[in-house]
């Protein structure tokens, strides 16, 4: 059984889970701290919505995306990529530049909620942040893991759902990681943990530019038409493009008797980080042009330049 398409889930919402744990913890901590405490049970019912509504998020775009099939099922795929990879690159750049000052501007936050003298408002307050914050989240793992939760049948029992598996697992880590930190005191150089996964992130993120132009390219080829008179399909040779001037080119590698994609271990960079046995010279170029813009992107925004005010 091969489960090595639960990596990238594991991994973006082990991100997205331990930045929205951070926050959770931080207004925990900060609640105690000002003698607050009957407030607490805001932040549980905030964190609580906000996991519910992006699963709601999820369930629809899972459902919509898993309805269609062909043409449709592939633009579909291309475009939730497309958004996926605006998503979460601003989200890796913004949430780089935001690490140092996270713990500051949630407190600035949350003293503005819980300045009213009424209890019942300022927990609204409360519930509002948490909320927001943990959507946020949810939304941009959505994005990421929409139409890969469908069983695989070509697996079998458990590794059927390695995807989902691997979604379910990123979320107890991060949980964990979350109870650990405020609970029990467990030093962690968080700083160091996101410029990890940061990293790895940045690699999955540009994998997604060559499993979207894969997804658009089989969108835009038509290779068989219904005929009415013998009422079956017939395929079409050469396979006809609806939009004529979007091509991927001429091929340009062929690694498929070294490292096939669909075995390990080459399932595995298939999966995380968008491997592809047979690359084509548009998936080449875009690839390169984005690993490197977003990479320097990044490691600036890691020195500490800001890029966005």
């Amino acid at each position: 059984m091969d489960f090595s398409s639960a990596l990238p889930t594991f991994l973006i919402t082990l991100r997205e889970g331990t930045e929205a744990t951070l926050v959770v913890g931080i207004v925990l901590a900060y609640l105690i701290q000002a003698k607050q405490s009957v407030l607490q049970k805001w932040v549980y019912l905030g964190a609580a919505a906000g996991l519910f509504i992006s699963s709601i998020m999820g369930a629809i775009a899972q459902k919509l995306i898993g309805g269609f099939s062909g043409t449709i099922y592939y633009l579909t795929k291309g475009i939730f990529s497309v958004a996926a990879i605006v998503m979460l690159s601003w989200m890796l750049i913004w949430m780089t530049q935001q690490a140092k000052t996270m713990r500051h501007q949630v407190q600035s936050s949350l003293e503005k909620a819980i300045s009213s003298a009424e209890i019942r408002k300022a927990g609204w307050g409360v519930f509002t942040l948490i909320a927001v914050a943990v959507l946020r989240e949810g939304a941009e793992t959505v994005l990421f893991i929409t139409g890969t939760l469908t069983p695989d049948q070509t697996q079998s029992g458990l590794a059927q759902y390695a995807p989902a598996i691997g979604c379910f697992a990123g979320i107890v880590v991060a949980i964990a990681i979350g109870i650990a930190m405020f609970k029990f005191g467990v030093k962690l150089n968080i700083r160091a943990f996101f410029q990890v996964l940061g990293v790895i992130l940045l690699l999955i993120v540009s994998g997604l530019v060559i499993t979207s132009l894969s997804a658009f390219d089989l969108a835009n080829t038509v290779d068989k038409v219904f005929n009415p008179i013998t009422q079956s399909y017939e395929f079409l040779d050469p396979p006809h493009r609806v939009v004529e001037w979007f091509t991927l080119g001429s091929q340009i590698t062929d690694t498929s008797s070294i490292l096939p994609a669909d075995k390990f271990p080459g399932i595995i960079f298939s999966t995380l980080f968008g491997y592809s046995d047979k690359l084509y010279t548009t998936q080449i170029v875009s690839y390169c042009i984005f690993l490197s813009t977003m990479g320097t992107l990044y490691f600036r925004s890691l020195e500490g330049k800001k890029l966005f005010r």
